[in-house]
């Protein structure tokens, strides 16, 4: 009996880690290091100013999959997606799930105009980041959200 309590005792410590290593912070980590140059920097930064924005954002890793070598897509959230951060080979991308719907008086948003829903900015290298209106940009779409989740949907 101490042998099969002592092999389950283990298992779950091996799965409790492998359940760490793959928390989300730890995903993004991976994938800011695994970038390494100007795209790892800026999607780091954008990171940082998303958690300066809101200190109750939450992080996850969506959409693992064999192209994005299991990485995912780090996503912010707070009463539903705030934003994505996907790096392309000349941008990081930073997506707005309700972009479309959020006042942009600083014009940050300078990519995926025509759709209806979102809007993103694209970071290249060398770009400098408006962080006072990033920030703005942050917690107006968490309002939204936030926002929304009180209003009552009609049925």
């Amino acid at each position: 009996m101490k042998k099969a309590t002592i092999t389950l005792k283990k298992k779950a410590s091996a799965s409790k880690e492998r359940k760490e290593e793959d928390s989300p912070s730890r995903l993004i980590d991976a994938r800011i290091r695994k970038l390494g140059n100007w795209r790892g920097e800026t999607l780091a930064r954008v990171r940082k100013l998303i958690k300066e924005a809101d200190p109750d954002v939450i992080e996850e890793v969506k959409w693992r999959k064999p192209s994005n070598s299991m990485l995912g897509v780090p996503v912010w959230s707070h009463d539903g997606i705030i934003c994505t951060g996907e790096t392309y080979k000349n941008a990081v991308k930073l997506t707005f799930a309700k972009g479309a719907s959020l006042p942009d008086p600083s014009r940050l948003f300078n990519a995926s105009l025509e759709g209806n829903t979102r809007r993103a900015i694209d970071f290249h290298a060398g770009d400098k980041i408006d962080e006072k209106a990033l920030k703005a940009l942050i917690r107006a779409a968490v309002a939204l959200n936030v926002g929304s989740k009180k209003r009552p949907k009609l049925v």
